[in-house]
């Protein structure tokens, strides 16, 4: 096992290498650029992509001056000198060949730069919007594995009844329901969009959370994302309900369940003695793959809605400004984290069941 988990963490180095030259790649083809944002910001546009759709009132300060000598869009007017130090500030005032290998060096030694436009290291505002990522993809998971495991179970037992058809129904018609219509409709029901003013409508605690007792902030805590956690769950349980359904179909109908009826063990026995550790395998050595997805995964409409400013947030904002440091920094450390991840998920599959040898699969 232990050649095995080797070979996989080598792995790692090419894959991430080979995930940041092509995205480092495709973004030397995309227009509006930093310089271009900041030669925006310098002449009071904004944002440089009012620009391309001819938003503005001096749509020809936007446009390429036929006598300038600059490649970039809304640098008329401006000095020479100005341009080639902000090329110079952003670090492209070098070939492309020298800044990723520049970057890729940085960050072999966690170094991730400073924001282009925040004043801030990558890595502080990472810090910074963390916590309420984590708040949103821990308890997201935690939630739908606790209702979706028992639920999954109980439909087995019970396969063709009307409970098993009406919690298929309820199921399948949440999964459908996007994410942000869901949210949206928690606000107008309960955080006094239009009926019940329960919920706190953003944020992620009191303004007065400092001032609260230790009882005081766990219960505010849990009032701020009892929304947002819900909205962001509300499509897992179906996935994890069905896939635990089927899990214990599939085992129920083996031949060892069949041995151990016979031997006069009671149903409660038998299902969780003997089948529930061979159903879960898949279910629960998913988990560290499945809090990544929703970690990850859907998290800015929902903190947008909600007004939490995480990483879902950031990694959008950074994208829309260009602000590249942000937005490789970030690429990195969650690719790693992902690819880390599915090594984790091999371990799981191993500590749920010893019987399984990935040496042994790949000989």
């Amino acid at each position: 096992m232990a050649a095995y988990i080797l070979r996989r963490l080598l792995l790692i180095i090419p894959t991430l290498l080979g995930i940041m030259l092509i995205n480092f790649a495709l973004v030397q083809f995309v227009p509006g650029g930093p310089v271009e944002q900041a030669i925006a910001r310098a002449q009071g546009g904004g944002d440089v992509f009012g620009g391309f759709a001819g938003a503005g009132n001096d749509a020809g300060d936007l446009s390429l001056d036929s006598g300038s000598n600059s490649s970039y869009i809304g640098a008329r007017g401006l000095p020479p000198e100005f341009i080639a130090e902000l090329e110079k500030e952003f670090g492209f005032d070098k070939p492309p060949v020298e800044r990723f290998v520049s970057m890729i060096w940085n960050y072999m030694r966690f170094d991730f730069g400073e924001s282009y436009f925040r004043s801030i290291t990558v890595i502080d505002l990472i810090k910074e919007k963390l916590p309420v990522s984590i708040t949103l993809g821990l308890w997201s998971t935690l939630i739908a594995y606790l209702v979706s495991i028992p639920l999954g179970i109980r439909k087995a037992v019970r396969d063709g009844s009307r409970f098993d058809t009406w919690t298929s129904g309820a199921i399948i018609a949440a999964y459908a329901i996007p994410g942000f219509l869901f949210a949206i409709l928690l606000l107008v029901m309960f955080a006094g969009g239009s009926y019940w003013q329960i919920f706190p409508l953003r944020g992620l605690t009191s303004d007065n959370f400092d001032q609260l007792s230790p009882l005081g902030k766990v219960a505010d805590y849990f009032w701020h994302i009892s929304l947002p956690v819900l909205a962001s769950t509300i499509s897992a349980f179906a996935t994890l309900t069905l896939l635990t359904k089927n899990s214990f179909l599939d085992e129920i109908k083996k031949h060892y369940v069949m041995t151990a009826r016979a031997k006069g063990l009671s149903e409660r026995a038998v299902l969780y003695g003997h089948v529930f550790r061979n159903a879960m395998l898949i279910v629960i050595a998913g988990f560290p793959a499945v809090f990544i997805g929703v970690f990850f995964g859907g998290s800015l409409i929902i903190e947008t809605i909600f007004s939490l400013d995480g990483l879902g947030r950031l990694g959008f904002e950074a994208a829309v400004a260009r602000d590249y440091p942000i937005v490789f920094g970030t690429l990195f450390i969650f690719g790693l984290i992902g690819l880390v991840v599915g090594i984790l998920s091999d371990l799981m599959y191993v500590l749920v069941d010893p019987r399984i040898d990935f040496e042994r699969r790949e000989g």
